[in-house]
């Protein structure tokens, strides 16, 4: 008697596809990762991350399970090597920054301006400053400010977007400075920050409308933190305008090390440990003197200086 062999169902075998992608936003638990072939996956963070005490952040490179191609959902799986990351905004992987001021309307606050480059500085994050609506003062005193945070090693671009030549020279080059980077745009409310980000990537309501769509959430209800896709591996942060920064995580002591004009000094003042303010002999007030330092640096410098100080008797 022959057997008779019964035919066994095949389980279907579904083929998951892990993906390469960057957090964009994220809202509610739910994380937006863009993917190279530009389509964002709407993901949920796997439980391990949760039990490890890590939560995934705007700006990590992340790989995830795509559940539903169709819907374009998945699951974070695993973060790679963050870069460097930021508080506020929170953001990590920031290859640079550009801080944006006003030279009038409204009139700028350097006080302000190195506040922002301490702390960029302190997180090892390339700061290029951009100088706008310059004309509404003197080519004078463009060239002045322009020269001291040159002659501070600082990357300078001065722009009028107000201006139509002027706005589409400066845009071409911040274009070529955003190139396959992520930046941070920062600045005070009212120097034209979003003129100049209208201006460098005109589509980004586009490129960002989908997120919208899929939260059904009104874009302007509550502010997140979100990249903006550019192109190629090029994002940038545009964040809420800012009055006041706070500069902390230091010592007084320490603070000389972040204004980069008094390296060429350093060990050239009478007593070891020099703070630059007080002690006989300076070579760094020498300097100030003879002008070899910005003034207006240098007092701010005083006055972050005493700041610190005084936190620290609490």
């Amino acid at each position: 008697m022959s057997q008779v062999i019964l035919p066994r169902h095949r389980a279907q075998r579904i083929e998951k596809t892990n993906m390469i992608g960057k957090i964009i936003k994220g809202v509610g638990g739910f994380y937006y990762v863009h993917l190279h072939d530009n389509f964002i996956y709407e993901c949920k963070a796997k439980g391990v991350f949760r039990n490890q005490n890590i939560k995934p952040m705007v700006g990590d490179d992340v790989e995830i399970d795509i559940i539903n191609e169709e819907e374009k959902t998945g699951n974070i799986i695993s973060i790679k090597e963050r870069q460097n990351s930021l508080i506020r905004p929170a953001v990590s992987n920031i290859s640079q920054a550009i801080i944006i001021f006003a030279l009038a309307n409204p009139k700028p606050n350097y006080n302000l301006l190195d506040r922002f480059l301490i702390m960029m500085k302190q997180r090892n994050i390339k700061t290029i400053i951009c100088f706008n609506k310059s004309d509404l003062v003197g080519n004078n005193y463009v060239s002045d400010i322009k020269n001291i945070y040159i002659s501070c090693g600082y990357e300078v671009i001065v722009s009028s977007f107000n201006d139509c030549t002027d706005k589409s020279e400066a845009a071409e080059k911040i274009k070529k400075i955003l190139k396959n980077k992520t930046t941070v745009l920062a600045g005070p409310s009212g120097v034209g920050k979003s003129t100049i980000v209208n201006a460098v990537c005109p589509n980004r309501e586009v490129k960002t409308g989908e997120i919208s769509d899929k939260i059904k959430r009104g874009k302007h209800t509550t502010r997140h933190t979100e990249l903006m896709y550019i192109e190629d591996d090029t994002y940038i942060l545009d964040t809420p305008g800012f009055s006041s920064l706070y500069v902390g995580d230091m010592e007084p002591e320490e603070l000389k090390y972040y204004y980069n004009e008094f390296e060429a000094f350093e060990g050239k003042c009478r007593f070891n440990g020099c703070i630059h303010i007080n002690e006989p002999d300076c070579a760094v007030k020498k300097a100030l003197n003879e002008e070899k330092i910005s003034s207006l640096r240098y007092d701010n410098y005083k006055q972050l200086y005493n700041e610190l100080k005084e936190k620290r008797k609490w």
